[in-house]
């Protein structure tokens, strides 16, 4: 189940990379017309959408891995977000108030993902 899981946040973290490079589903660097948007921004999605293809097609075990890992990641990412409010992240990647809540949703969902879905287990043929 949850290689799944991890496929389909590959799949939209990919997309949400590709989209943020389109001016069309970005204008003025909004993705969607609200989450702020830049080069960093988009290849981090990238990146992270191409470690949970891999995880998900690889195991259960990796796909749990890969949604602990990046639970925590991305809710450092949100907490930081509340320090540093409309100013670029680390001074590198641009968000907005709208990018805070939104990761924190996202390292929820994963934290959840990681640590409270058990893994399916095989069972012996």
């Amino acid at each position: 189940m949850l290689k799944k899981y991890a496929i389909t946040f590959g799949i939209v973290f990919i997309l949400a990379g590709l989209l943020g490079f389109i001016p069309a589903f970005a204008p003025n660097g909004y993705l969607f017309g609200f989450l702020l948007v830049d080069a960093v921004h988009n290849y981090f999605h990238l990146i992270t959408g191409a470690i949970a293809l891999y995880a998900g097609f690889t195991s259960e075990r990796g796909s749990q891995l890969f949604f602990q890992i990046f639970g925590w990641i991305y809710g450092i990412i949100a907490i930081l977000g509340f320090f540093y409010g409309a100013s670029p992240l680390l001074g590198v990647m641009a968000h907005n108030w709208g990018d805070v809540w939104f990761h924190l949703i996202v390292a929820i969902i994963a934290l959840y993902l990681g640590y409270g879905v058990r893994r399916a287990r095989r069972v012996p043929a």
